[in-house]
């Protein structure tokens, strides 16, 4: 079983800049090049934060949650990229998650931007549940909303690997579970566990799902992961990805629909980065049959 997951880099001593939580590492920002318009949208309309008050709020909160743990996405500041809302499925998941009938949870949630943006569209916020390994990121959610008195979505702090954490209470309970930039943190047999734990997480009905993005390549391997205590991670292409949901549904009993698709990084990466020509990002969206 793969080891909890310590970042998203695969940078030479990553773990050491990372305990020093150094400003000076390549994946820290030191401004802030765009602001995409739905992240501004959600501070300003949801979080009420003044226009002009917004990018000195990021910066902020930017870096009280990088001294919390110094995750690259944190100091890229793609916190606020909001890729659940970009899924081509995602007009279907949040009229089912304003029907009021159906759970949400959100693995590896951070700050919990995700849950704020489906609440800002309507999601009925009680059934939205998000969880982490580091409950610090919560708190600075809030902070980074302005929501602590309004917003009644839970939070977990938990280990998807700890069989008996906070988030077993839910358990069969679940109807969506969005896993983004999450499962791509470990080796192959570590991403089969976690997928094995998210179908006990999810109800025993068809159009349970999942759905989510990662790092993939156009040929599947293992790859250096040096956030992570095992050191490896799995890229998975498309058909691999489909392919290892497979082997779960032979392992739990139950059967799966895959929907994919895939776009290399080349030309998506910041300028004066060296991105490897294979390499990818894989969006997903699985439902059980």
């Amino acid at each position: 079983m793969a080891a909890t997951p310590l970042g998203e880099a695969n940078i030479p001593d990553t773990k050491a800049k990372m305990d020093l939580q150094d400003k000076k590492s390549s994946w820290y920002d030191q401004k802030l090049k765009s602001l995409g318009s739905s992240g501004r949208e959600l501070l300003e309309n949801y979080g009420n934060i003044p226009a002009a008050e917004v990018e000195d709020h990021v910066y902020k909160i930017r870096d009280e949650a990088w001294d919390v743990f110094p995750y690259p996405c944190i100091g890229e500041f793609r916190f606020l990229d909001l890729a659940l809302s970009l899924s081509p499925d995602y007009p279907a998941v949040l009229q089912r998650l304003k029907s009021g009938k159906e759970n949400f949870l959100d693995l590896g949630c951070c700050f919990g931007q995700e849950l704020r943006k489906l609440v800002h569209d309507g999601a009925v916020q009680e059934n939205l549940y998000g969880c982490d390994l580091r409950a610090g990121f919560f708190e600075i959610g809030y902070r980074l909303f302005l929501d602590r008195d309004t917003l009644k979505s839970k939070f977990i702090e938990a280990d998807i690997f700890d069989a008996n954490s906070a988030l077993s209470g839910l358990d069969g309970t679940i109807d969506i579970i969005y896993a983004g930039s999450f499962l791509h943190l470990f080796d192959y047999d570590g991403q089969i566990e976690v997928c094995k734990r998210m179908v006990k997480l999810l109800r025993e009905k068809n159009d349970s799902m999942i759905l989510g993005r990662q790092v993939g390549n156009t040929v599947a391997g293992e790859f250096v992961q040096e956030t992570n205590e095992g050191g490896i991670m799995f890229r998975h292409s498309g058909e691999s990805f489909k392919k290892m949901w497979d082997e779960v549904g032979e392992e739990t009993g139950t059967k799966w629909r895959v929907d994919y698709d895939f776009a290399l990084l080349e030309g998506l990466s910041k300028e004066g980065d060296d991105v490897e020509p294979t390499l990818g990002m894989l969006r997903f969206s699985v439902f059980r049959e």
